[in-house]
């Protein structure tokens, strides 16, 4: 089953869209719960003016009736409420005005590649479609997606783990309740104390004009194991959650489980024992593999981290050199965010889940969502899930 979305839009443009294919027929879509989702995107303590100017919501325009998928490609749509201000710069066709282009690359942005890539003089023809508000369109489908696995049983969440030097403590049984009000937080930490320190630390750096990064993780929990396969490079989950993680913007790096810890341990430390009984069916009791083995899911939760580098737009911008003048200056500035931590967590949640939702169609197929339901009921039966 070919489940598959694509966005498109820049990020002070009419709108972002992103259309989403290969979803059965019959599944329920909340618009409540989308634009729940849309809203947790600009949650965050340190996220600059334009979250106080944009409230993201889905206009779905294909694809469904009535709150029921159709089984055909859904098309929505995440219109720029600021694009009014910004109608001469962006609009689609020629305009009167004098528009002045952006020469002064930022370091750590796409600008300078972009120009030399796509041959173009102003800068803003590749920051705009460069930009992190593309997250926006991925967040919407990401909760089309989400609407899809929670009917798999299938619950997805996250939280942040540290922003700049601040890390809360490591937590490894952490359950779908206990990130219960995680949202409420002004980082989406799930330790108070940590939490506390990490917004201290974001005013003390934002004061000084800098952007922060940090680290996140997102935790899947009710995954069926035999997702994913051992037997193509492509197909390893590993892989393609990986790149899914690190296709967001400023993500430098994607881990799943205990990674780096584990690649320090003796075997006997590293592994997942495996364990039966009656009551229980096939179980763990420990999960270093964060719920990932051969490339596939083993029915433990999954467990993927990400970390994010400071976003390269600069309150204060670092030196740069002018495009046409070859002169030193300082780079471009535009609206920022101090860090953007908390937020990228959720476009992770997003992204995983359009991740898993390919897998599930992949693995259960079936046109109406009762079908696909019934293959996974019979596939747990088979391995004797419970």
């Amino acid at each position: 089953m070919n489940f598959r979305f694509t966005t498109a839009g820049e990020s002070h443009g009419p709108g972002l869209v992103t259309i989403v294919e290969g979803l059965p027929a019959g599944l329920e879509l909340d618009r409540e719960a989308l634009d729940r989702d849309m809203a947790r995107r600009q949650l965050g303590h340190g996220r600059g003016g334009r979250m106080k100017i944009e409230t993201d919501t889905v206009e779905i325009r294909t694809g469904v009736r009535h709150g029921k998928t159709l089984g055909s490609p859904i098309a929505a749509l995440v219109a720029n409420r600021d694009y009014k201000n910004w109608d001469e710069r962006m609009n689609p066709w020629p305009v009167e005005a004098d528009i002045p282009e952006i020469t002064l690359p930022r370091p750590g942005h796409a600008d300078l590649t972009g120009m030399w890539k796509y041959n173009q003089t102003d800068l803003r023809n590749i920051l705009e479609r460069a930009s992190a508000r593309e997250t926006a369109a991925r967040v919407a489908a990401g909760a089309i997606a989400r609407a899809f696995l929670t009917a798999m049983g299938v619950t997805v969440r996250s939280h942040v783990t540290r922003i700049a030097s601040v890390e809360a403590p490591e937590r490894q049984d952490l359950k779908p309740e206990d990130f219960d009000g995680v949202d409420d937080d002004p980082v989406r930490c799930l330790d108070p104390e940590a939490s506390a320190r990490m917004v201290e630390r974001i005013n003390v750096l934002r004061k000084k004009n800098e952007s922060l990064g940090g680290t996140f993780e997102v935790r899947v929990f009710g995954l069926v194991p035999g997702l994913g396969s051992h037997i193509s490079w492509e197909d390893r989950l590993d892989g393609r959650l990986a790149q899914a993680i690190c296709s967001i913007q400023s993500i430098k790096g994607a881990s799943i489980g205990e990674a780096w810890d584990v690649a320090s341990r003796p075997g006997s430390e590293a592994h997942d024992e495996i364990f039966w009984s009656e009551d229980r069916g096939w179980y763990r009791e420990t999960n270093h593999a964060g719920g990932l083995e051969g490339g596939m899911t083993n029915g433990e939760p999954l467990s993927v981290r990400a970390a994010i580098k400071p976003i390269s737009t600069m309150t204060k911008p670092l030196r740069s050199v002018d495009i046409k003048t070859r002169e030193p200056a300082k780079a471009h500035k535009e609206r920022t965010d101090s860090t953007v931590v908390p937020a990228a967590a959720v476009v992770g949640e997003a992204m995983i889940c359009l991740v898993l939702a390919k897998c599930y169609r992949e693995k259960f197929g079936g046109d109406h969502i009762d079908d696909v339901i019934g293959a996974l009921d019979a596939y747990r039966d088979r391995i004797g899930w419970r």
